[in-house]
């Protein structure tokens, strides 16, 4: 715990943020401590812009649901000089009321639990595809190379009508441009990825007919005059880059925990019903995607703050997916556990919009994985392990594994 002359210039300072996370399964230590002090704490960013870090679940929940927060990413708190090259993007991700919405109910169809179902065949014939190659590879093999990066990669490409053989570009791109810290290398990256979209859309606009994949969906309404071509190219984007790196983090992550846990191994093994719950409790426990930024357009008061019109919100969602109050024994991984009201895909109206075929993809490959490898284990030791410190999305560089 800090010492009371720390906490004092704490106060007055901020806490620094970003906070390195080191360990797969636990955040940074600091997420407890505030929240057992100073749930809305100051945080010093490197723009110096007066910002607020919420760790508590109920917080985030009615901060999150606010019309008063905002997602404009020219208010929003700086992380980096090179921090905010999205500002003129149209995307989900960076649009407020009236436009968010009106954009996102023409992508809402594509999403739904029933169009999700329907590519569960899809995605089980990827999955049983990737481990049909395991008995031919050398031992200990990576299985964020192997299984996770392919799996999420084919699922994305199948979804938005992307050339799989392109997806070795885009891997590395997508990689690339989710780097918390946003240096030029991760600009470059983020540009490079809207130039081979910006291609591909207008090769589909031209088509009569969609050829499948949302990205052909969507131009056709770009060729109807229904959407700009600034909607179509910056949710590829979003959908191309996002997509793939959370689901790829949480396969590799969920896997890594599950051989951590054998007796939930074992339970998950004969009984495959558990897995829904189980992938709502890992998504709990991992929150691989962290420290949303948004800010205040008029003065709110909660818990006795006043947080100014102005000021920058970062929600620590790992931290709320860890709050004492909602989740009893929070930092214990638990399958049977009700964990459903978790964070981990954000509140409000800006909520995952992918977060169905997230599950989906979790539950198939999980439970493919333990149904023909019932022999896997980890090949190195857990500290071994290199963890993405450096990223908006969390995960491993590597998880070498052996059967």
């Amino acid at each position: 715990m800090p010492t009371a002359r720390a906490a004092g210039a704490e106060a007055q300072q901020g806490v620094s943020w970003p906070m390195a996370r080191t360990c797969p399964f636990q955040p940074p230590g600091r997420y407890a401590e505030l929240r057992a002090t100073t749930p809305i704490a100051p945080a010093r960013v490197w723009d110096g812009s007066r910002t607020w870090l919420i760790t508590k679940r109920e917080h985030m929940r009615a901060l999150l649901a606010d019309s008063r927060v905002r997602i404009d990413p020219a208010r929003v708190p700086r992380l980096s000089p090179a921090d905010g090259e999205a500002e003129a993007t149209r995307s989900l991700l960076t649009l407020d009321a009236p436009d968010h919405g009106t954009l996102r109910r023409v992508f809402i169809p594509e999403f739904t639990v029933r169009s999700v179902r329907a590519m569960r065949p899809g995605i089980e014939r990827i999955v049983d595809g990737l481990l049909d190659r395991f008995d031919s590879l050398d031992r200990p093999a990576d299985l964020v190379a192997e299984l996770a990066l392919p799996m999420s990669t084919l699922v994305i490409c199948e979804l938005l009508g992307v050339p799989y053989e392109d997806h070795e570009f885009f891997q590395s791109r997508s990689e690339r441009a989710t780097r918390l810290m946003g240096d030029e290398d991760s600009v470059t990256a983020l540009l490079e990825l809207r130039d081979y979209l910006d291609g591909l859309i207008a090769v589909k606009a031209r088509a009569t007919t969609s050829d499948g994949g949302v990205i052909g969906t969507l131009a056709q309404g770009l060729r109807a005059g229904e959407l700009t071509h600034a909607d179509v190219l910056d949710n590829a984007v979003l959908l191309l880059a996002a997509g793939h790196e959370t689901s790829a983090a949480m396969t590799s992550l969920s896997v890594l925990t599950l051989l951590q846990h054998p007796q939930a191994w074992q339970e998950l093994s004969a009984d495959p019903g558990l897995l829904p719950n189980a992938v709502e409790e890992l998504l709990r426990y991992l929150t691989v995607a962290d420290g949303l930024r948004r800010s205040a357009a008029a003065d709110i008061v909660l818990d006795d703050h006043t947080i100014r019109a102005g000021d920058g919100l970062i929600f620590l969602l790992a931290s709320g997916n860890r709050d004492e109050d909602v989740f009893p024994s929070p930092d214990v991984f638990d399958i049977h556990r009700p964990a459903r009201q978790h964070v981990a895909f954000g509140y409000g109206p800006h909520q995952c919009l992918g977060q169905n075929l997230a599950r989906l993809e979790l539950e198939v490959t999980l439970g493919a994985v333990l149904r023909r490898l019932p022999e896997l284990r980890l090949a190195t030791d857990v500290e071994a392990l290199q963890v993405k410190e450096d990223s908006a999305i969390f995960g491993l560089h590597g998880l070498p594994v052996t059967w």
